[in-house]
C-alpha cells in the first residue's frame, strides 16, 4: 500500500488516467478527509465523464439489474445508472461498507469489466474508496479476491492541503487561522458524538457562518467552543485593514491565539502589492521572525493558488529589509 497526502493523491490519479492505466484503484483514508471529491475533480480536470456510486446504499438487483422475461429466457436489464459509451471514471464510494453480498456484485465488475450482459466500456477506469477500521467506521472485511485485483493507495489529511483548498474555494478566514492555531482539530474522529472535525465538516462549518449559526452540528460542541473562543481573540486584533493600508502603529499581540489569529488574517486579506508590503513590515517591525515567516508563507501560498506568486518576489525585491530580517522569505524567492 502506498502512502499520499491529498495533493499528491490527485497527481498520481492523474497521471493514471494520462497513462491510461485501466487497472483498478482502491483508497483507502479516514471518513471526510476528501477522497471523493479528489476523484471528482480528477475527472473534471482530464474531461472524463464522472459517475459515483454508493456501494454501501444499493441492492444487489441495483448493480445487476432485473431480470426481464423474453421468450421463455431471462435477460437481465443493466441499471440506467452504468456508462453505456464514452471515457470517464466509474467510482464505487464506501465499497467495503457495502455488505458481502453488494462487494460480490461489485467484484464482478472490477475483476471481469461486466455483470451479466452489461460490459464496462473500454474507456472507463473503475476506482473505488472505503473507510479503514480504525477509524471507527462499520466497515466489512474485503474479499481476497477483490482486494488483490487493486492498486491499493492510503490517503493522509494535512493542513497545508486543506488551507490551499479554503483559499482557493474563500472558506471564513477565521475558520484557516483556527486551524493554523490547532492544526490537531483539522481531523479528530470523536466515536461518542455523531458530529466531528474533519477538512469535509469544517467546509460545511463555513455555510453555517455564512448563516450566522454555530458551527457545533458540523464539528461537534468540543471543537465548537473552542473555535468560539478563538472568534472571541479575533475581536481584540487590531484593525487589520488600517494596517493593510498603512497604519504600523498597532503593537503586535502577546497572547499566542491572537498571534496566529492576526498574522493570518493580514494574509488572507492582503490583496494587493501595496497591502502585501504594509503586512509584512507590520509583521516584521513589531512582531519576530517567527511571525513573519508564517505571515509570508500563508500570502505565498495564496499568490501561487491564483498564479500569482512572481507578486511576492516583486515586493521582497523593493524591500530588501524584509528579506535580511527573514530566511524563510529568501526561500520562497529560491523556490
Amino acid at each position: 500500500m502506498k502512502r499520499l497526502s491529498i495533493k499528491k493523491l490527485e497527481d498520481y490519479l492523474a497521471k493514471l488516467t494520462k497513462a491510461n492505466v485501466m487497472d483498478s484503484v482502491m483508497i483507502w483514508g479516514a471518513p471526510g478527509i476528501g477522497k471523493s471529491s479528489v476523484v471528482s475533480a480528477v475527472a473534471n480536470k482530464n474531461n472524463l465523464e464522472f459517475i459515483d456510486i454508493r456501494l454501501s446504499q444499493l441492492a444487489p438487483t441495483d448493480i445487476r439489474g432485473l431480470p426481464e422475461p423474453r421468450d421463455g429466457i431471462s435477460y437481465w436489464c443493466p441499471p440506467e445508472f452504468l456508462p453505456r459509451s464514452g471515457k470517464g471514471i466509474l467510482f464505487f464510494d464506501e465499497v467495503n461498507m457495502a455488505p458481502p453480498a453488494i462487494q460480490g456484485i461489485a467484484q464482478q465488475l472490477i475483476l471481469d469489466r461486466q455483470v451479466g450482459s452489461y460490459k464496462v466500456p473500454d474507456g472507463w477506469f473503475i476506482w473505488a474508496a472505503g473507510n479503514r477500521k480504525e477509524d471507527h467506521a462499520a466497515v466489512f472485511d474485503m474479499p481476497a479476491p477483490l482486494s488483490n485485483r487493486f492498486f491499493h493507495l492510503e490517503v493522509t489529511s494535512g493542513l497545508d492541503e486543506f488551507k490551499e483548498y479554503a483559499i482557493r474555494n474563500e472558506i471564513d478566514d477565521r475558520i484557516i487561522s483556527f486551524l493554523n492555531f490547532r492544526p490537531n482539530l483539522l481531523h479528530k474522529i470523536d466515536k461518542n458524538s455523531p458530529s466531528w472535525p474533519s477538512p469535509r465538516q469544517w467546509v460545511k462549518s463555513n455555510n453555517l457562518l455564512q448563516a450566522d449559526l454555530d458551527i457545533d452540528p458540523a464539528v461537534g460542541g468540543a471543537a465548537a467552543a473552542e473555535f468560539r473562543s478563538f472568534c472571541k481573540i479575533y475581536k481584540t486584533l487590531p484593525d487589520i485593514q488600517k494596517i493593510l493600508d498603512g497604519d504600523l502603529k498597532p503593537e503586535f499581540p502577546e497572547e499566542l491565539s491572537a498571534k496566529y489569529a492576526l498574522s493570518c488574517a493580514l494574509a488572507l486579506r492582503s490583496k494587493t502589492d501595496k497591502q502585501i508590503t504594509n503586512a509584512l513590515k507590520f509583521v516584521a517591525q513589531k512582531g519576530t521572525s517567527e511571525w513573519l515567516n508564517q505571515c509570508a508563507i500563508d500570502i505565498f501560498s495564496i499568490l501561487k493558488e491564483k498564479n500569482r506568486s512572481h507578486e511576492l518576489v516583486k515586493v521582497l525585491q523593493s524591500q530588501k529589509e524584509l528579506l535580511e530580517a527573514s530566511r524563510q522569505i529568501a526561500k520562497l524567492l529560491v523556490a
